[in-house]
């Protein structure tokens, strides 16, 4: 009867999905407000897309959702890889014009 209590004590449900994500998407909204580093920006980014993925696959596998929170993950998976791909090339050409990827120093887009 123990090993019961112990196991169902040890399996996490959807809150703790949804603590781990909310801490996530914080970190990413921190990092995205407060970084004047563009690489940084971008992981804050990528922190928030991935805990958005986290609360979609806990609440397909945690509801009646079947497979669609999954498919909608791999979707966001998807778009986060197109974005970063894209996003870098950006951070490269802004480099190449003025020489640093400080927020800060980059006021204007006429070189």
């Amino acid at each position: 009867m123990n090993l019961q209590i112990l196991l169902s004590i040890a399996e996490p449900g959807l809150n703790h999905f949804l603590i781990v994500s909310a801490l996530l998407f914080s970190l990413g909204v921190m990092a995205v407000l407060s970084k004047r580093n563009v690489i940084m920006v971008l992981m804050g980014v990528e922190l928030i897309l991935n805990s958005a993925n986290i609360n979609l696959i806990a609440f397909s596998r945690f509801t009646a959702l079947s497979l669609e929170g999954q498919m909608m993950g791999l979707f966001v998976v998807i778009l986060a890889a197109a974005e970063a791909a894209v996003a870098l090339a950006i951070v490269l050409n802004i480099y190449n014009r003025f020489n640093t990827i400080n927020l800060d120093k980059i006021s204007t887009m006429k070189g």
